[in-house]
């Protein structure tokens, strides 16, 4: 097999060459690099004596194929071949091929085993993919007779394409190699747009076809294994030519109708049949029954590479992209005005997506060198979409379908289609829905929403939850088969949806839906007074907020206090810190607004996973287990001193407490309180109460040692429950475990009261957990004696807890606490209580 060696000036970018042709070819060609000057730190440069190493080491009798950059890279590869033996030089080819493109057409040919003369000619093709993709001037046609006479009839095969991004390289270099497995002559063209035929064992022939999502291509074979290379081709594609097992894993169901720039040819989908019960991912809690009202936007056409008027084009995009703008800007003054501010903050992300320098600079380029803007800027955002997909947080993960809906608003905008409407009132059905068409929803007919995309922490799901609209994600396109008025009965606290469901299902949801409003209207009644158990023992319960203009509503709701209020709004998409003045004005609007009282701060908590563009901070291969927290807040003591005098302020005229968020150690708290009483004398303020979030499994264990130094623990058990078992919520294939009724989850919590205990420390839990009624009775049963939750959560928590005597609840907690597994845990829960007892919708906390 032809080894190859890639000659850069840069080390990154050979490296870099490198590890993208292997990731097509795989890991059997030899593929070396050789990039930079062999000194401390790999300057940029090229080194003949480098190169030569890099030969040896990609040696292969069959012979060696050198890439290079430019310049001196072709100097220094001249000069390496006379450093190798004589009897080497011979079968060393330097090739004048493209660098990138030639390395991953030469890498897949040297694969499929042809020689070094033909490596190097697929090499040199490796440009033409590109210019047919960018309409710059037609792929040059490429013929070639078959080694051998191919006799017998010629047989064929005609597909659809459906990949997202059609035959880009990995999908070519799938189909070249199992081609190339077969003895027969394939041949493939691309019938839409009348490209080809070109030799099938050719990544670069079959590249330059530029055959895109919704193009049909046409296969022939003769030969003695036609039949048998067609058949593996066509099981090939419809595996999606390996497209579908490379999507970043995550709560985000990937859906190809998602793509920003979609075919308007779909793929027909069998409708699931009567009783078929379609299982996705809860997303906002509730039941809902009534016909399905299918949300099925017009697809736009996929703009041209080429138009007439380039600069005109792009006029056109900026006059779409402007009328988007306003229209997201009247939808976030809605959100606002309804009392919801931060759900009304999505919106501002998505007004900066419009105006990304780095989406609207290819549009602009594309203008300049006469092709589509409309198209480069699509192309812009498909690209960044994929990158949020392939990170490791599920929420910028789902930061991928708001681009794409963007995308899909502006293209709308460009063809004058007006927003997509239902028909009546019933249940939402959608491949997915964009956070405008979200709030776009009239409440009064919309009974659930159900999407075949989509995950638990998007925006669409955000928003659905602060409606108040059940609603399940990520059914997968089985869910698009529903046809229009189809009878349906959505859980959106099991994460199910039953397609023309059993007149018994029927009424027991029918049965289900009075029972919840019956006690949501009785727990309303009762939400301002006090809760305690059936035994007398009082639960403080407060709320979740994330913002000052949250807290009028938590108070109407019936909080006793704020157990966690989050900062970071004041430090996000800005360009510089806030001032001590604009914190202490905001931390005294929500203080004022509770009316006496309490208000729990926690200060700043976030890391190189949200980083701030005001800090440099490292990029960190785990930033989950980096520097964030308190960790980040004693790495840059004059953000964490600014916080806490506006918080000392505050506190001379409320009652405020203040917490520590991601606490791991004894010595990380003592420094941070150390940090606060200086503040403090400084100021000449009251003391206040102090505590620390127990998020870690570390600071569980050490709780008594903890509570020495505070007044109070508040558990965090969405990041607990997910660093006790090494599991991410978000995460579709590990979502399961992180589940925080876990015995093990639980054995931390009440290792975290006993250590409290120790100390005559109270215990808090404002984690997701507090807010699901299943968890009440253990949490109360274990001695926590807060429970703080979205503020909508308080009257149902506060009913849950009126239900619940403490000295059952502390038995069913020690059962619970000799279980093996969280569903076990759920099954005691439900059969102690009555009822059913479902996973948790999901949230952030």
């Amino acid at each position: 097999m032809v080894g190859i060696v890639i000659v850069s000036h840069s080390a990154a970018l050979a490296e870099g060459t490198v590890e993208l042709a292997r990731a097509m070819a795989g890991p059997e060609v030899a593929i070396e690099a050789a990039g930079g000057l062999e000194l401390p730190g790999r300057p940029v440069g090229t080194d003949a004596a480098l190169v030569a190493k890099a030969i040896d080491r990609a040696w292969s009798d069959e012979g060696v194929l050198v890439l290079m950059d430019l310049g001196s890279a072709v100097l220094s590869a001249e000069m390496a071949l006379e450093l190798l033996p004589e009897d080497r030089r011979a079968r060393v080819l330097l090739c004048d091929a493209p660098l990138v493109e030639g390395a991953v057409a030469a890498a897949v040919s040297a694969k499929l085993g042809h020689p070094l003369e033909e490596v190097a000619r697929e090499a040199r093709r490796g440009l033409a993919s590109k210019t047919a993709h960018l309409g710059g001037g037609a792929a040059a046609e490429v013929t070639e007779e078959p080694a051998t006479a191919v006799e017998g009839p010629e047989e064929e095969l005609r597909l659809l394409v459906r990949n997202p991004l059609g035959l880009h390289a990995r999908p070519a270099a799938r189909f070249v190699e199992t081609a190339a497995r077969f003895r027969a002559d394939v041949r493939v063209e691309n019938a839409t747009a009348g490209r080809g035929p070109a030799p099938a064992r050719s990544l670069t022939a079959v590249a330059s076809l530029g055959v895109r999502r919704g193009d049909e291509i046409v296969v022939r074979a003769r030969g003695r294994e036609a039949r048998e290379a067609l058949e593996a081709i066509r099981r090939l594609a419809e595996a999606g030519f390996g497209d579908e097992a490379e999507g970043a894993p995550g709560a985000t169901a990937p859906l190809p109708a998602a793509s920003a720039a979609r075919s308007s040819t779909e793929e027909a989908v069998p409708a699931p049949g009567p009783g078929a019960v379609l299982r996705g991912l809860p997303a906002s809690p509730g039941l809902a029954l009534g016909p399905a009202r299918c949300l099925r936007a017009a697809e736009p056409e996929i703009p041209p590479a080429r138009v007439d008027d380039p600069p005109a084009e792009l006029e056109r995009l900026r006059a779409a992209m402007d009328r988007v703008a306003a229209e997201i800007r009247d939808l976030r003054e809605r959100v606002a005005a309804a009392g919801r501010p931060r759900e009304a903050e999505i919106f501002d992300a998505h007004l900066l997506l419009l105006s990304d320098e780095a989406l609207l600079a290819p549009a602009r380029q594309a203008a300049a060198a006469g092709a589509n803007p409309v198209r480069a800027w699509l192309d812009a955002c498909e690209d960044a979409a994929r990158a949020w997909e392939a990170v490791e947080d599920d929420y910028l993960r789902a930061r991928a379908w708001d681009l794409r809906g963007i995308a899909r608003q502006v293209l709308a905008g460009l063809a004058g289609a007006p927003p997509p409407a239902i028909r009546g009132e019933g249940i939402v059905v959608a491949a997915d829905l964009t956070p405008a068409e979200t709030v776009r929803l009239d409440r009064a007919v919309v009974r659930g929403i159900a999407t075949a995309g989509g995950g638990p922490t998007s925006h669409t799901a955000i928003l659905a939850r602060s409606l108040g609209i059940p609603a399940v994600v990520g059914l997968g396109r089985e869910l698009l088969g529903i046809a229009e008025g189809t009878p349906l009965a959505l859980d959106g606290d099991r994460g199910e949806v039953h397609v023309d469901p059993p007149a018994e299902v029927a009424r027991g949801f029918e049965a289900r839906i009075r029972e919840r409003a019956e006690a949501e209207r009785r727990a309303r009644a009762a939400a301002r007074a006090p809760a305690a158990t059936l035994d007398g023992v009082p639960i403080e319960v407060a709320a979740n907020l994330g913002h000052p203009d949250e807290a009028p509503a938590a108070v109407e709701l019936g909080a006793d206090a704020v157990g966690l209020f989050r900062t970071e709004f004041l430090f996000m998409e800005r360009d510089r810190m806030p001032s001590e003045e604009e914190q202490e004005a905001a931390y005294r609007a929500a203080a004022a607004a509770l009316e006496g009282r309490p208000l729990t701060i926690r200060t700043l908590d976030v890391g190189a996973d949200k980083p701030l563009p005001y800090l440099r901070s490292a990029p960190e291969a785990n930033p989950f287990l980096g520097l964030r927290g308190i960790r980040l807040a004693l790495a840059e003591p004059g953000i964490l001193r600014t916080q806490l005098r506006a918080i000392l302020r505050v506190a001379a005229d409320h009652p405020v407490r203040v917490m520590f968020p991601m606490v791991a150690t004894v010595r990380e708290l003592r420094e941070a309180r150390r940090i606060l009483e200086e503040e403090r004398a400084r100021l000449g303020g009251p003391s206040l109460e102090v505590g620390a979030m127990i998020e870690v499994p570390a600071a569980a264990l050490r709780a008594g040692s903890l509570a020495a130094l505070v007044e109070f623990l508040s558990i965090g058990t969405n990041d607990l429950t997910q660093y006790a078992l090494a599991a991410e919520r978000g995460n579709e294939r590990v979502a399961g475990l992180a589940d925080p009724l876990h015995p093990a989850v639980l054995a931390l919590v009440r290792a975290t009261v006993e250590g409290a205990a120790g100390h005559g420390r109270w215990v808090g839990v404002c984690g997701e957990a507090a807010g699901e009624e299943a968890a009440v009775p253990l949490l109360v049963g274990l001695g926590v004696r807060e429970l703080s939750v979205a503020p909508p959560r308080i009257p149902a928590v506060k009913e849950a807890v009126r239900r619940t005597r403490a000295v059952a609840a502390r038995e069913l907690a020690l059962r619970a606490l000799e279980l093996a597994e969280a569903d076990e845990v759920r099954r005691l829960v439900a059969g102690a209580s009555g009822g059913p007892s479902s996973a948790p919708a999901g949230g952030a906390g």
